[in-house]
């Protein structure tokens, strides 16, 4: 990675933003949007506003981290519950799933937006989410969503190096994706499916897990985890209360793919073409 490079792409970004004069940015709390909101804030001051979705869909620990973030930054920060779970094109969960999800958040934005007096609306996508099957980047998109990282053609590790540089406490954070992409294609989502794959997860992240997924295969739950955990994961001590927990939970069995954690392994069921992106 050429980092002069990615120090000019992030002056190029602050010029860009500076241009804007206010803007709204959907705020997930995530590696990009953070570093997109960092910038922001540097560029536009309080000409700026961060809104982040919290619904059954995200983890509680992503709305709160969320907050934090934007609370000690000093950012306008709002935070609304879109109802996923009233869109039957999202609860069907077709490969389009996301497409649908996006274009009814959008929507919901630019009304926020257009009561603040913003007329920029932007969100967090990179040059790498160009290369994987993302739905939701087409549906903001057709909507006149800003991709300000993507315009000045930064990429996740550039992103990940100057986060770094900057100080932000989200440089090495793992990937996340909505809890609805643990749940197969085709399978119908719903808000207890989604609740059992949360408390799920929050238990792999209480013991001490990184990079993860619990995938809801009806009453089995497959786990994922980073190759290097796979050890610590099948551990006795751990591995008898792991399966206790999941029971309780709801799920009647539980595996764990050896094969570890793989972004977008649920896309394998929508062909070769789209491997990766929506169902991280």
């Amino acid at each position: 990675m050429d980092k002069d490079a990615a120090k000019f792409k992030k002056e190029k970004l602050v010029h860009h933003l500076k241009e804007l004069n206010s803007l709204l940015v959907a705020f997930s709390g995530g590696v990009d949007s953070t570093f997109l909101l960092a910038m922001a804030h540097e560029a536009l001051g309080q000409n700026l506003l961060a809104v982040t979705a919290d619904s059954v869909i995200h983890p509680i620990r992503e709305t709160e981290s969320a907050r934090d973030f934007a609370r000690e930054k000093g950012v306008r920060h709002i935070i609304v519950r879109p109802d996923e779970l009233n869109i039957p094109d999202f609860v069907s969960n077709t490969s389009e799933r996301c497409y649908h999800c996006k274009r009814n958040l959008f929507k919901l934005f630019f009304e926020i937006a257009g009561e603040k007096g913003i007329k920029h609306v932007a969100h967090g996508a990179n040059v790498d989410d160009l290369k994987d099957f993302r739905p939701g980047f087409r549906a903001a998109g057709e909507m006149g969503v800003m991709a300000p990282l993507v315009d000045v053609q930064l990429g996740k590790e550039e992103i990940r190096l100057l986060s770094k540089e900057m100080g932000l406490g989200t440089w090495d954070k793992p990937a996340m994706a909505c809890l609805a992409s643990r749940i197969p294609y085709g399978d119908l989502i719903t808000e207890k499916k989604l609740n059992m794959v949360e408390e799920a997860e929050t238990f792999l992240a209480n013991n001490g897990f990184r990079q993860f997924r619990v995938r809801h295969h009806g009453s089995v739950a497959r786990i994922e985890v980073e190759p290097s955990e796979i050890e610590k994961l099948t551990a006795p001590n751990l591995r008898q209360r792991l399966v206790d927990k999941f029971r309780q939970i709801g799920f009647l069995h539980v595996a764990f793919d050896l094969e570890g954690y793989v972004s977008g392994s649920m896309n394998r069921a929508i062909g070769d073409v789209r491997k990766k992106g929506t169902s991280e």
